[in-house]
């Protein structure tokens, strides 16, 4: 089981493609766990020549969870906004650096789904000579004045999961999916509600979830430092979004210098089947223009 120790923790992770080729990691979104990256994703942007690295996030999956602290609910933390939460999007993006540390890699193309785009925006921000590219998606620029998730969206799928019967909490989780997905591809069909069992018998941590909210809140606004980030950065969103609306991805494309945005106008707040080959066409040609500079 390939395993790594950073700040701390041990932390796990996967690999796909050639050894040899670019390294591009992918780094998930809240309560996601490293297989809630499409296979058609993985295969296919291996397939376009990149050494493909997922990481199971702190306190999620099969890295470390934190058992010497009291976990919030998601419910204290959405109550108590302004708590300090027990580690950082910072800490996490550092976890990050870990395991390109442990993998011997001076850097690498970074690819961030919702949370995961906004630790990879703390990696441009601190950590910019690791970065070769971001793609940030589904995300937020974490700017205040933008519009707020849906409320059905929040209600949703910003909500503590039932902890028991394992058939109540994976029924909760597949309706969130299918509600922040949008109103054009079911989730539980061919997006990543398609993957709530398995992610449920492979790890459930409720707790791990709520102190990664926790981080998520506490993170802030992220414009002013966004402003000086020199990493070329792609920003790709779903003008469906009814969780982090489109307005978000497009703030963030207006706060970094020279940001590209590919909006998708029937995504959600997913990672569809049908748009994959789209998705991993957009990452790979802006990894490749990054490599050519």
């Amino acid at each position: 089981m390939p395993r790594f120790d950073a700040n701390g923790l041990t932390l796990h992770y996967e690999q796909y493609g050639a050894r040899a080729a670019p390294p591009l990691v992918l780094v998930h979104g809240w309560s996601c766990q490293l297989i809630h990256w499409p296979h058609a994703m993985v295969e296919g942007l291996a397939e376009r020549g990149y050494r493909v690295i997922a990481l199971d996030n702190r306190d999620i999956g099969l890295s470390q969870k934190l058992t010497d602290t009291t976990a919030p609910t998601v419910a204290d933390v959405r109550a108590n906004p302004g708590a300090k939460p027990k580690y950082t999007l910072s800490d996490m993006a550092r976890d990050v650096v870990g395991l390109l540390n442990h993998l011997g890699q001076a850097g690498a193309h970074i690819v961030g789904f919702s949370m995961g785009g906004m630790i990879g925006q703390r990696l441009a921000i601190h950590h910019p000579e690791r970065v070769y590219s971001l793609t940030s998606i589904a995300s937020a620029s974490g700017n205040p004045r933008l519009a707020r998730p849906d409320p059905a969206a929040a209600e949703a799928f910003l909500r503590d999961p039932p902890l028991k019967p394992r058939a109540a909490t994976i029924e909760f989780v597949r309706n969130g999916w299918n509600v922040i997905g949008g109103p054009h591809y079911k989730s539980t069909d061919c997006g990543l509600g398609t993957l709530t069992e398995a992610a449920y018998d492979r790890a459930f941590s409720p707790d791990g979830q709520a102190r990664q909210f926790a981080a998520v809140v506490a993170d802030g606004n992220r414009v002013a430092a966004l402003a000086n980030v020199k990493v070329p950065t792609l920003v790709i969103h779903g003008a469906a979004d009814p969780l982090v609306p489109l307005a978000a991805g497009e703030d963030t494309a207006r706060a970094v210098p020279s940001a590209s945005l590919v909006t998708f106008p029937q995504m959600g707040h997913d990672l569809p089947e049908p748009l994959l080959p789209q998705i991993v066409d957009a990452i790979a040609q802006h990894a490749a223009a990054t490599q050519q500079r």
